[in-house]
């Protein structure tokens, strides 16, 4: 301890770090690999890049490259240290182990990890040497100890049929600490990646290291007070230098210190404060918190509201809604699932580009869901920075955990971390227990036969949970599951609409019409949604033409959910004409996956204030699959997205049946009051158009008004209804359509659409117009972007302009435009 007895007279501010991301070499007691291996990454990765294993992605290959995931793998490199870079107290930090291995540093096991979702902080003083180290990581294989822990538990503890799709055994996830989905799900390929994906660093301190740092906000009317609260850790008795810098405040303290865990508390006031909102209702400022430990720097930034869920009695039974700044605000989303299955492919450019789109389309909040992960530190800082709230799962998902001592002390550090972790930020409006498990007790034959048993244990999990969020962040709401009625409550939470938030998944899972949507009323819709084929540009990357059948092995293989194909198929004849080829089946889907959603977040929206939310399932995909994504895989826009961005329009006009009737509601999200002027028009689907109604309408943000009604009897067999809407300066704020039977019943024109390019490289316009009425226009091209609108509706005399957004860094010309457009609409599907 000699280096470290000399560590504690060193200057104060002597912090340095030995960054261990590199190279290492990767190989298996199993066979003769050797190979690099870059850490952080996967080894799924190692072997792509070393031409070892086949693109796991394409056609059948899952099956082929499974022989990873039933392997042990090693990773091991050596590093250099300076005298100086040891001379002090040591912690080796690892961070997103994934997820079962012994650690070993020049020969000597160190540690064992087993949680992925834990940040390992290891004591090496006095293990390091001057010159060359050596760090190896032995992993186990995952399935085999979950199997093994599965077996020597003391009553079954079945796991997910999500894990069975496409015939696999599936893997016994609830017995380790591991993202879910790794093991596959109904939208999720089965790679069971290993692998670091976050930090791998020595640190040395002079006497202490920074543990977490938390935020607590009290807002007066002209100041907010922030409490920060820092916990550090000592490796001995002694004083340290502690510094909070923001807003041009700068405390610095000479705190005495004990050995182990040390936490302290500085209270800042912010006068005049620039308040963070909820995109859409403001602006994101952030506030830059610096805070130094004898050198060690951590930079947070700091967004200042006051959020609120509201969750009160009613006269319906209870409210469930979201209260920012003192205004109630309804929440626009959709549930967010890990952004790739092979995790070096998630970087800050993939999850950026797929949370501008978020942004793009109106949404304030994403729900990260129990069956992924906690996301990298990156995902909640953009969220801050683009306004979009965080309803956060704890990662626990459709199946029953152990409740065992061993397992709930894991779990304590696990989520006590991550609660640490993202206190600070703005984004992160709820902690959320797990999706879907206390549901699950019904669903499998074990758990339905001792009901009693399943709940004593699931309630010993979840109430920890609870706990440990009053105690470590007690301004935020703990909702103990999604789908929950409330706090324990533990009945159905699927089907109740009364009070809590809502799954409702009857028009997908039991095949109902889309109408169905308007039999219930949540408070709070968290989870529904509807497939569709991913697009025919992302089909093209996993199969070849001759697989291009939807019910081709290599087209299964890419359906997730049992029967998922022949679901797409059987409703698409409920509503549209039988597709003639291939490619128009795939645009079809799309056209109806939008529909669906469409009716359901409609007509929700249209019971305001008793729908204060809609978080359809699921805004991006882990791989290129058939499933409910409104992103496909790599980010491009599915035409649902597109829907997205008007049925999620601030100031929207929606039609909602009532009997012979068809009420015109209009909706404003915003947060004043807005006058505006409809129009109506009966449409025939051969041409003509008449206006049979106008309206002059004041909305206000509290609730959904009555605009017009419209007899549907007064609508022609070959009628629609085509309507739009302007502010009070004229100003085009939106249009809808409505259509009283299934498109198939409508003898529709073939109408000729015409497209024209104006404006400058720099901002190209796309305008389109149409002789006779044509749905679903939809405009694509090959370079990477999105068009301001898509899958529009056209009528004779009325002109849609399009700007275009490239994304991620495409260079973008009005000639490669228009080189690579193409054009759709419904009546060319047959």
């Amino acid at each position: 301890m000699g280096g470290a007895a000399g560590a504690a007279d060193a200057a104060i501010g002597d912090y340095t770090e030995i960054d261990l991301a590199g190279t290492f070499t990767l190989t298996s007691p199993g066979n003769k690999l050797k190979l690099p291996i870059a850490l952080p990454g996967d080894v799924h990765s190692a072997l792509l890049a070393a031409g070892e294993i086949p693109d796991p992605y394409f056609g059948e290959n899952e099956t082929e490259v499974m022989w990873v995931n039933r392997t042990p793998w090693t990773v091991e490199r050596k590093f250099k240290a300076t005298p100086a870079e040891i001379d002090g107290y040591l912690t080796l930090t690892l961070e997103n182990v994934d997820c079962i291995a012994t650690v070993f540093l020049n020969g000597e096991a160190i540690a064992e990890t087993q949680n992925q979702f834990i940040r390992y902080d290891i004591d090496v003083t006095g293990k390091l040497k001057a010159g060359t180290n050596t760090l190896r990581l032995e992993f186990a294989v995952t399935r085999d100890v979950a199997r093994a822990r599965a077996k020597a538990h003391p009553f079954p503890l079945p796991f997910t049929n999500n894990y069975l799709s496409n015939g696999l055994e599936g893997v016994h996830m609830n017995f380790v600490r591991k993202a879910a989905c790794h093991a596959g799900w109904d939208w999720g390929i089965c790679l069971m990646p290993t692998g670091v994906y976050g930090r791998m660093a020595i640190r040395r301190s002079r006497l202490a290291r920074q543990e977490s740092v938390t935020v607590e906000q009290a807002h007066g009317k002209k100041s907010v007070e922030l409490s920060i609260t820092t916990r550090v850790f000592a490796f001995a008795e002694g004083t340290v230098e502690l510094t909070q810098e923001i807003d041009g405040q700068k405390l610095v303290d000479k705190l005495a210190v004990r050995p182990g865990e040390n936490v302290f508390t500085h209270n800042v006031t912010i006068r005049n404060p620039r308040l963070w909102w909820p995109n859409g209702q403001g602006e994101q400022p952030l506030y830059e918190l610096w805070t130094t430990l004898d050198g060690e720097l951590t930079k947070r930034r700091i967004g200042l509201r006051k959020l609120e869920w509201i969750v009160d009695k009613d006269e319906i039974d209870h409210s469930f809604k979201v209260r920012v700044n003192g205004r109630d605000i309804t929440m626009f989303g959709a549930n967010w699932i890990p952004a790739d299955a092979i995790p070096s492919r998630i970087t800050p450019e993939v999850i950026r580009d797929l949370l501008d789109s978020a942004r793009a389309v109106n949404m304030n909040m994403l729900r990260v869901w129990g069956g992924g992960q906690y996301e990298p530190d990156c995902f909640y800082e953009i969220c801050d920075e683009l306004g979009l709230l965080v309803w956060h799962d704890f990662m626990f998902s459709c199946m029953s955990y152990p409740s065992n001592r061993e397992f709930l002390a894991d779990v304590r550090t696990e989520v006590t971390q991550q609660v640490r972790r993202l206190n600070h930020h703005a984004s992160i409006a709820i902690w959320c227990g797990d999706n879907e498990v206390i549901g699950s007790i019904q669903w499998y034959s074990e758990t339905k036969s001792d009901p009693a048993r399943y709940i004593a244990n699931y309630d010993r999990l979840n109430s920890m949970l609870g706990d440990i969020v009053a105690d470590e962040d007690p301004s935020r709401r703990f909702w103990p599951s999604s789908p929950s009625l409330g706090y324990l409550d533990f009945s159905d939470g699927w089907h109740s609409d009364t009070r809590g938030d809502m799954h409702y998944w009857s028009v997908w899972h039991e095949a109902k019409d889309f109408s169905a949507y308007r039999d219930v009323n949540p408070r709070f819709a968290s989870e529904f949604g509807f497939q569709s084929f991913t697009s025919m540009n992302v089909i093209e990357t996993f199969a070849r033409p001759e697989d291009m059948n939807p019910t081709s092995p290599v087209m299964e293989a890419h359906q997730r959910n049992t029967g998922g194909n022949s679901r797409i198929l059987e409703t698409m004849t409920r509503y549209f004409r039988f597709p003639a080829d291939f490619e128009k089946m795939v645009f079809l889907s799309q056209i109806q996956q939008g529909l669906a959603i469409k009716t359901a977040i409609e007509y929700w929206r249209s019971t305001k204030p008793r729908c204060m939310g809609t978080l359809y399932w699921q805004i991006n995909d882990i791989y290129p699959v058939a499933s409910w994504s409104s992103l496909d895989y790599g980010g491009q826009w599915k035409l649902l997205h597109y829907m997205a961005k008007r049925f999620f329009a601030p100031i929207n006009v929606v039609a909602v049946p009532d009997g012979g009737t068809l009420l015109l509601k209009a909706i404003n999200d915003t947060a004043s009051k807005a006058e505006i002027a409809l129009e109506v028009r009966a449409v025939d689907a051969a041409g003509k158009a008449r206006v049979i109604a106008t309206a002059r309408v004041k909305t206000n943000p509290d609730k959904a008004v009555v605009a017009t009604k419209v007899r549907l009897g007064d609508l022609g067999p070959n009628e629609f209804l085509f309507f739009s809407w302007t502010a009070e300066d004229g100003r085009p704020l939106g249009e809808n359509d409505y259509f009283p039977k299934a498109y198939k019943a409508y003898d529709i024109a073939s109408a000729r659409v015409k497209a024209n390019w104006s404006g400058s490289d720099e901002a190209p316009v796309l305008t389109l117009t149409a002789d006779k009425p044509a749905m679903f226009v939809t405009a694509t091209v090959d370079v990477p972007g999105y068009f301001s609108d898509n899958a529009v509706t056209l009528v004779p005399g009325r002109e849609v302009k399009l700007s275009f957004t490239p994304r991620r860094g495409a260079v973008v010309s009005r000639d490669a435009l228009a080189g690579s457009l193409k054009l759709g609409h419904l009546r060319e599907t047959y």
